[in-house]
């Protein structure tokens, strides 16, 4: 039992810090962030930091890693649950807002992945490939299932994306601006793809 609360006091904290780190990352940037901005946000002395991690690289990779994770379950969820593509793709587009913006925020933008050490990009640039492969699967099966009007996938994914991955830019926690944001961004996002609108192509 001990080691169970250990553990979960452990993450807890990891989670505190990473959602910190990354505030002042999409803030400031890599270069302009240091160890010690987030240890100050935190309350935490340096050393304390240092228990988590070993530099800054590494805690933009985690930061970036905890990113791809919220993104995968958002996008989890979305298709375990939209009957049809477009459907999967409002879902997805919701479930991530609500995450970027509500308390599991602030999410890391992924920014500074050639800051990253190679064996650490190469991960992260295949996570998003696949998560970007996903999500043309999504627009793919709209498009056959007659959900979503026949579109360039690759360019309208990217474009999805492009919009979703740059909320936590210029959202700074205002809670009247997220329930907007939640509320309207999966429609904005979706409108031009819904069948009977002009073909995307």
């Amino acid at each position: 039992m001990a080691q169970i609360a250990e553990a979960n006091r452990f993450n807890v904290q990891r989670d505190r810090m990473l959602k910190a780190a990354a505030r002042c990352f999409n803030e400031k940037g890599y270069s302009g962030t240091s160890l010690k901005d987030v240890s100050r946000h935190l309350g935490l002395t340096d050393a304390a930091l240092y228990y988590y991690v070993r530099n800054k690289e590494e805690l933009v990779y985690q930061c970036y890693r905890r990113a791809a994770e919220l993104g995968q379950e958002a996008m989890d969820r979305g298709r375990a649950e939209g009957a049809t593509g477009l459907e999967q793709a409002r879902l997805y587009i919701r479930y991530h807002v609500e995450i970027m913006v509500g308390e599991r925020g602030p999410v890391a933008i992924m920014s500074e992945i050639p800051s990253l050490k190679r064996e650490h990009r190469e991960e992260i640039l295949a996570v998003s490939r696949r998560h970007s492969a996903v999500f043309e699967a999504i627009l793919q099966q709209g498009i056959d299932d007659g959900s979503i009007a026949p579109c360039n996938v690759r360019m309208t994914g990217n474009a999805v994306m492009g919009a979703l991955n740059w909320i936590p830019k210029w959202f700074h926690g205002n809670p009247a601006m997220a329930e907007t944001i939640v509320a309207e961004f999966p429609d904005i996002l979706t409108r031009g793809l819904a069948a009977g609108q002009a073909s995307c192509q």
